[in-house]
């Protein structure tokens, strides 16, 4: 068996017939990480003693019969913002790189009930916002398809450690698209669950009022099964929603024959779009529709006026979080989370409140468009990962992005594989969204046509 590239589901399976064990396991991980992330950089942090220990007791439970859930032995890394108990969370940031918290995050205390195997914390931009940046303590990561690319970001060593066979899981965070593109970019799977449906407690604010946290990993049902040990509801985190969590492993099978999908017009097109993306666009849609499936075409508000009100939103959001070290140790912070933090101070509480109302009336069009449609189809990412250029201009605050539309709304948003660009042979996204609370039906979409196709199961060359 191909450990590196093994599922969830598959290692279950594995650890079941007693074919494999976790020990066995997060040793050739470890070992993969130490012949190859010298070059991905997706790591700030292998934390070995720790991950051993975890994974003998995993094993020493399995071997017993105490299967804790479907994470049980399952090695798995965490974007370096997410607080882990006695083991330093610096945010990817000078500004917190001897930082270490008394507690861990909510997802890691989830993590760890289920029993899984926590490898280490992973490289982001600086708190998840500055990047990619060259002027931090740590390197950015690099794509593991091509190592003169970036992963995208901001959970960009979650995507490349994930698409690189370094673990099988992964979480990451998600304001504007911070799981979906590195998902979209590594040719992976990553879900921006609803908001307040996984706790962001003991996770730093990249805003207030849009954060998410969520798997990443390398297939539907994968997903289906991390999120099924990381959410619920937490009185800790005032955004928590209290509703029941169903079980998405039941959600996948049965097929969409019926279901009505409705792909959004001009959103994957037009300029600054990737030549070959309408063409993987328009192959998934055929995918879908020979599966069972509606598809029409609906019109939504613009990716300019979305990202527009997005950023305008969270850019004060994101000024009032920084505001006292900007105050006290501005050179501490690397050159663009700097630069783009500042602008927040200077946004009035007109246009702020103004923006508010924008987003309402953002989501209510959405909403209506959910009452005609089960999801809605678009794509992951309207290009190709970026090179690792030091000199690139900053295309975050100059290109529309078409992942956050769906922050906006706050509804559950998957990106998976569809497909590879001719000329760099780079992965290519489709990204499904419901209405809120509806991960299941993403889910269901997403398994479906992964059955169908191969593109998940293709993997990076690090030879």
């Amino acid at each position: 068996m191909d450990i590196p590239f093994l599922s969830i589901a598959e290692l279950g399976r594995a650890y079941d017939r007693r074919e494999l064990s976790p020990v066995e396991v997060t040793r050739a991980l470890l070992d993969r990480i130490a012949a190859h992330d010298g070059r991905l950089n997706s790591f700030i942090r292998v934390t070995e003693e720790i991950t051993l220990a975890e994974a003998k007791e995993a094993e020493r439970e399995i071997i017993a019969g105490e299967r804790r859930g479907p994470m049980h032995g399952v090695p798995y890394g965490l974007k370096d913002i997410v607080e882990t108990a006695g083991i330093p969370t610096t945010g990817h940031s000078k500004l917190r790189q001897d930082h270490v918290p008394a507690e861990d995050a909510t997802v890691v205390h989830r993590l760890k009930t289920g029993g899984g195997i926590l490898l280490g914390k992973l490289a982001t931009w600086e708190f998840a916002l500055g990047g990619p940046s060259f002027d931090l303590p740590w390197p950015p990561a690099r794509n593991p398809w091509d190592t003169n690319r970036l992963p995208g970001g901001s959970s960009s060593g979650p995507g490349a450690a994930v698409a690189a066979g370094f673990m099988p899981a992964a979480i990451g965070t998600d304001t504007g698209g911070s799981i979906r593109g590195p998902a979209a970019f590594c040719g992976i799977a990553g879900l921006k669950p609803t908001y307040g449906r996984v706790s962001r407690r003991g996770v730093f604010p990249n805003t207030f009022t849009m954060d998410h946290i969520g798997p990443m990993t390398r297939s539907a049902e994968d997903i289906a099964l991390m999120l099924q040990v990381i959410a619920g509801y937490d009185p800790a985190d005032p955004g928590s929603e209290d509703r029941p969590v169903p079980d998405y492993l039941t959600t996948l099978p049965g097929g969409i024959k019926g279901l009505r999908l409705g792909l959004v017009e001009g959103w994957h097109q037009g300029a600054g779009a990737h030549p070959d993306l309408d063409a993987a666009i328009a192959g998934a849609i055929d995918v879908l529709r020979t599966l069972g499936a509606t598809v029409d075409t609906v019109t939504l508000s613009s990716l300019r006026d979305y990202t527009d009100c997005k950023t305008t939103i969270s850019s004060v959001e994101l000024y009032s979080i920084h505001e006292h070290d900007l105050r006290t140790r501005p050179r501490d912070f690397g050159r663009i989370l700097r630069n783009r933090v500042l602008p927040g101070a200077l946004i009035r509480g007109e246009d702020y409140l103004a923006a508010l109302r924008w987003r309402t009336a953002l989501a209510n069009e959405q909403r209506a468009a959910f009452t005609r449609f089960d999801a809605l189809i678009t794509a992951g990412a309207r290009t190709i990962a970026d090179t690792a250029d030091p000199n690139a201009p900053d295309r975050l605050v100059t290109a529309p992005s078409i992942t956050m539309p769906f922050s906006i709304s706050g509804v559950p948003a998957l990106a998976i594989p569809c497909g590879f660009s001719r000329a760099e042979g780079m992965p290519l996204s489709l990204q499904i969204a419901a209405a809120p609370f509806q991960e299941g039906t993403t889910l269901k979409i997403a398994y479906a046509y992964q059955q169908a196709t191969d593109w998940h199961r293709r993997h990076p060359d690090l030879a």
